[in-house]
C-alpha cells in the first residue's frame, strides 16, 4: 500500500493561483447568495481526481473551506470524497492544511511537492517538475433536490406561500426563512425539505449558519456549516446530544442540500407511559446517515415528549437559513 507517500504528496497543499487582490475582501460579511460572495468562494469546494504513487493511481477528494480574511483550509480524504469512496475513517487522521495569500498565491508546502488549486482543478508536482496527478473541481447535488411531491402528500412550502407555518415569512422572493413551525402536527410521516446555509467565512463552529430541523418540535437534526468538518452531533446532520451522522455529507454553504425523513413517533399506552421510543431514518444529500436509529429522549431547545403529534419547527437561532420544496407524507 502506497498511502505513506501520497499523504505525503498531499500534505504540500497549496500553491494557489489567485492574486491576492481577487481573494481580498470584507469576508466578515454575511453572504446569502452565491452571486454576491466574494472571489475567495471560487476557490472553495469539492475536489476529485487521483494521485500517482509509485505507478500506482490512488484516489482522493478534498474539500477546500476559504476561512475568511484569504485563509483557506484543505482536508484530504483517501477513496474519494464524504459518500463517494470515503471509508468514513478517523476524522483525526486525515490530512488538513492551511495556509494564507501572501503576494499573489497561497502555499501549503511540505515533502517537496506543490499543488496548485485554481477554482476549477488542484494539479499537483513533484519537485523535478513531473505531475503527480490532477484533481477536478466538482459539484454535487442531491439525487433527491427538487423532489416532487407524491400523491397524496401535504405540501408545507412550495415557494407561493408561507400560511402553512406558524411565523412564516418568505425572503428573496420565494424563500422559507428560518424560525417557523408549520400549523399541522404530525404522527409517524416521511418528510422531505431543501436548505440552504449562508457563507460567513469569518465564522466558526456553531455561528456559521445555524439552524435546525426540530421532528416533531422533539428531535433536532442540526442544520449548520459543516462542510469539511467532523461530522458530531452539533454538526449538520447530527442529531443533538444523541447520535453524531455516519458521515458528514454537508455540501459547501450557499449551495442546496436536502433532509429525506422517515419518522416513526414513539408509542404510549393508555396511562400515557411510553412503551416505544421514536426511531428515524435519514438521508442526508442521498445518503443514509440514521439508519432506524432510535431517540430515546426529546432533544433541548423545544418541546418534551408526549403522545401527542406536533408540528415540524424549523429553528431560528440568528442566520439567515432558507428553505424551500417542503412536503410531507403521513403514515
Amino acid at each position: 500500500m502506497q498511502r505513506p507517500l501520497a499523504h505525503a504528496i498531499l500534505a504540500a497543499l497549496f500553491a494557489v493561483a489567485a492574486p491576492l487582490a481577487l481573494i481580498a475582501a470584507d469576508d466578515t460579511k454575511t453572504y446569502t447568495t452565491q452571486d454576491e460572495a466574494p472571489a475567495s468562494y471560487q476557490l472553495q469546494g469539492e475536489y476529485s481526481g487521483t494521485v500517482s504513487t509509485d505507478g500506482e493511481q490512488k484516489k482522493y477528494g478534498v474539500q477546500v473551506i476559504a476561512l475568511g480574511h484569504d485563509k483557506f483550509q484543505a482536508v484530504a480524504y483517501p477513496g474519494g470524497l464524504p459518500g463517494d469512496g470515503y471509508d468514513g475513517g478517523d476524522y483525526g487522521d486525515l490530512l488538513k492544511s492551511e495556509g494564507t495569500a501572501s503576494g499573489d498565491k497561497v502555499e501549503f508546502k511540505g515533502m517537496n511537492f506543490v499543488a496548485t488549486l485554481t477554482p476549477s482543478e488542484i494539479k499537483i508536482v513533484g519537485e523535478d517538475g513531473t505531475e503527480v496527478g490532477t484533481l477536478k473541481k466538482v459539484v454535487r447535488k442531491s439525487p433527491t433536490l427538487g423532489a416532487k411531491a407524491p400523491e397524496g402528500a401535504k405540501v408545507l412550502f412550495d415557494g407561493s406561500s408561507a400560511e402553512a407555518f406558524e411565523n412564516g415569512k418568505i425572503v428573496q422572493e420565494d424563500l422559507l426563512l428560518a424560525d417557523c413551525a408549520s400549523k399541522d402536527k404530525f404522527g409517524d410521516h416521511q418528510l422531505h425539505l431543501e436548505f440552504r446555509t449562508p457563507f460567513k467565512p469569518d465564522a466558526r463552529g456553531q455561528a456559521r449558519g445555524n439552524s435546525g430541523l426540530y421532528v416533531q418540535s422533539r428531535y433536532e437534526v442540526q442544520v449548520l456549516d459543516s462542510f469539511g468538518l467532523s461530522g458530531e452531533d452539533n454538526e449538520c446532520g447530527g442529531i443533538y446530544k444523541i447520535s453524531k451522522p455516519q458521515v458528514n455529507m454537508c455540501y459547501p454553504p450557499l449551495t442546496w442540500q436536502t433532509y429525506d425523513v422517515d419518522f416513526t413517533a414513539a408509542k404510549y399506552d393508555a396511562e400515557g407511559k411510553k412503551t416505544e421510543n421514536a426511531r428515524v431514518t435519514i438521508k442526508h444529500n442521498g445518503v443514509v446517515i440514521h439508519d432506524n436509529l432510535e431517540l430515546p429522549s426529546n432533544t433541548p431547545g423545544r418541546h418534551q415528549e408526549s403522545p401527542e403529534k406536533d408540528a415540524i419547527y424549523l429553528q431560528g437561532h440568528g442566520n439567515p437559513v432558507v428553505y424551500r420544496n417542503i412536503w410531507v407524507v403521513e403514515k
